[in-house]
């Protein structure tokens, strides 16, 4: 399947069926799985065996699924998860632990940001947040002895900046360590982080690989590339013996291409929990057959609509990176080149009070904290998803109180249009 191209994949990868086997990946709604003699049952807790025995680490769907997801990224390996914070989570907590220190980009999703400064810091784990657009130096700057991975979106949510791919890796690695690269906005049809160094990539699959509102998950995509062995010290969770499995060490037994995604699903699955439900693998795997077909009209809309935003006299400026007006066009078309998202962001002159007028006006539109849906969608950051930051955290994250965050869906863009500008005329 390597060999065929992204709709190919998009469509075929991940389950082929056998003769007289279900043409649609089957929906194993099952807690459990039983075996012939606690033997058998025994190698696989042991990790000497593959195959499934709870649900809460392991379901076939979800593995089917994943391996879709893997083949589209040009992966090694994928598992999902819960949700798209659950595998920002695991991926990173995979490799850090109390005493680890993470570099991020400060342009990234508002709960993201909390995860990582917050919540995670309870943890011991500290973060340093640099601008998407700092020079090398000052990134350089940013690494600590204690440094354990670099994080970064590819087109942030919702501020829209470019993650120069190549800058952060090759400082992530000239310090042994890896990039996560959280791929939701573009998905892999429009980029893939892997290909320009990214280690480890992970998606909200509620969103454009869903694409219908439909089921929340997440998805954890290893590039199985980066040697952990080569820098065993700084991740003893995968260079030294796991006494919770039997004292297995999983760079040594699984290699390259194997070790980060086993130990995330047998040890942190395991304890945390956050498993995809079957149902909703099922439900992605509907959105994933179709991503290659709606992303191009998704990037349409959204260029269609930052063109008219652009021109508006009531609108400030326009995040769009496939204007050629915008900071990150040149990026974009680098790392992205068939287009980025359907997501524009624009601010209104007026501040909060015009985006709240405008967003009460909008017909087609609805106000929701969703986003990357067949159906367009819409809000305000600062007082929704981002409520939680500061004035000065909101500017550095290039959210400030009057931004509108518009998800154009796969609608006739002229009447996307037309809803904008009835909209914009309220104010």
């Amino acid at each position: 399947m390597s060999e065929y191209k992204t709709g190919t994949k998009c469509v075929q990868a991940g389950y082929t069926p056998g003769n007289g086997q279900p043409r649609q990946i089957p929906i194993i709604q099952s807690t459990t799985f039983r075996y012939e003699t606690g033997e058998d049952m025994g190698k696989l807790f042991d990790l000497e065996a593959s195959g499934y025995f709870y649900s809460r680490l392991q379901n076939p769907t979800n593995d089917m699924v994943a391996a879709k997801i893997a083949q589209l990224e040009g992966g090694a390996a994928a598992m999902l998860t819960s949700s798209g914070q659950a595998a920002n989570f695991m991926a990173l907590f995979n490799i850090c632990e109390c005493g680890s220190h993470i570099v991020s980009s400060s342009s990234i999703y508002g709960g993201t940001f909390n995860l990582i400064s917050v919540t995670m810091a309870k943890m011991g784990v500290k973060v340093t947040f640099v601008s998407p657009d700092c020079t090398e130096e000052e990134l350089e700057e940013a690494f600590q002895d204690n440094t354990r991975a670099v994080f970064g979106e590819s087109i942030a949510n919702p501020a829209l900046t470019v993650l120069d791919i190549e800058k952060f890796a090759r400082a992530a690695h000239r310090h042994g360590v890896p990039l996560v690269v959280d791929n939701t906005f573009p998905t892999p049809v429009n980029c893939r982080p892997i290909e320009w160094g990214a280690d480890i990539v992970t998606h909200s699959t509620t969103k454009y690989m869903d694409g219908h509102g439909a089921a929340i998950g997440g998805a954890i995509v290893d590039g199985g590339r980066f040697d952990w062995m080569a820098h065993a010290d700084k991740f003893p969770g995968l260079c030294t013996p796991d006494e919770s499995y039997h004292g297995v060490t999983y760079a040594e037994r699984f290699g390259r291409e194997g070790a980060f995604i086993t130990k995330c699903t047998s040890q942190l699955m395991r304890d945390l929990g956050c498993v995809q439900a079957p149902q909703n693998a099922f439900y992605l795997n509907l959105g994933l057959e179709s991503l290659h077909v709606r992303m191009p009209r998704h990037v349409e809309n959204g260029q269609a609509a930052a063109e008219f935003l652009a021109e508006h006299p009531k609108v400030s400026y326009v995040n769009y990176p496939g204007l050629p007006s915008d900071r990150y066009y040149e990026p974009a078309r680098k790392y992205m080149p068939r287009g980025g998202c359907g997501v524009v962001s624009f601010e209104l002159k007026g501040g909060r009070r015009a985006a709240e007028t405008f967003m009460t006006r909008l017909k087609l539109a609805a106000i929701e904290t969703h986003v990357a849906d067949a159906r367009t969608c819409c809000l305000n950051p600062a007082s929704t998803t981002h409520r939680q930051m500061t004035e000065q955290q909101l500017l550095e994250a290039g959210v400030p109180a009057g931004l509108v965050r518009m998800s154009c869906g796969l609608e006739d863009k002229e009447d996307l249009i037309a809803d904008l500008a009835q909209a914009l005329e309220a104010i």
